[in-house]
């Protein structure tokens, strides 16, 4: 399918919400999904099947934000897309070093039960306080975090030369490192709402969830120079707000 025709018919699509319209650029384009699927099969045992579902359900999620008026043609906007998303998969689904299965699904499970206790407490649960809502062992909790840790560091990319990791302290004050899960995650959860919904997006994506810049820029569909800048603005504004108050 013609860049043109596709992107004819996707802009049919919003005005109808006929979803034909919609599956029919998915189904010429599903090749991509496939290619991308097949490149990356095989990686941290993940089966191909999957790899295959992945990126088609990414294909989908591409024709609802492509936007024929940023220069990129759908099949380009939809390769980065279906890449971004298979590689957040694959970070999601392996690990440097394996654990046991159940410090895996621990590890999954803290992730969030450690926000809504953050907003519900109006500070960071400790170690007792998840252990006794998950009713686990507060060293299985401890074993949990540390593999996410080290998760965590195996998966990030070597950082850009603009990388905007070490202005994280300059930006928030001369807080220690060691707060920017917790206290200061907080805090900066409380400020983000004062952000565009862009920049919001970006610092949760880059701080929060210690992706890399190439990583966003892949799901946002951007340069990754433009989203250095998107960070650079929203670190600045947030510098700004915490001066204010």
């Amino acid at each position: 399918m013609e860049h043109a025709e596709a992107s004819a018919k996707l802009v049919e699509y919003r005005r109808t919400g006929d979803r034909r319209l919609r599956n029919e650029v998915v189904e010429a384009h599903r090749y991509v999904a496939d290619q991308i699927a097949r490149r990356f099969a095989g990686r941290a045992g993940v089966a191909e099947e999957d790899l295959r579902q992945v990126g088609l359900l990414a294909m989908v999620r591409a024709t609802d934000r492509f936007d024929p008026d940023m220069g990129a043609t759908f099949a380009t906007f939809s390769r980065r897309t279906v890449e971004g998303e298979l590689k957040r998969y694959l970070r999601d689904h392996s690990w440097s070093v394996r654990p046991p299965r159940a410090v895996q699904e621990l590890h999954l499970r803290l992730r969030k039960l450690e926000d809504e206790l953050g907003h519900e407490l109006g500070r960071p649960p400790t170690v007792r306080e998840l252990a006794d809502h998950l009713e686990v062992d507060t060293e299985l909790v401890l074993e949990a975090q540390e593999a996410g840790r080290a998760r965590r560091a195996a998966s990030l990319d070597a950082p850009s030369p603009d990388d905007e990791g070490d202005r994280v302290p300059a930006v928030l004050g001369t807080l220690d490192r060691n707060l920017a899960d917790s206290e200061l995650r907080l805090t900066v959860t409380r400020l983000l709402d004062r952000l565009p919904e862009r920049e919001q997006l970006v610092i949760r994506r880059r701080f929060f969830e210690q992706r890399s810049q190439a990583d966003i820029a892949d799901e946002l569909g951007v340069s990754q120079s433009f989203v250095s800048r998107l960070l650079r603005h929203a670190l600045d504004e947030l510098r700004d707000i915490l001066d204010r108050t």
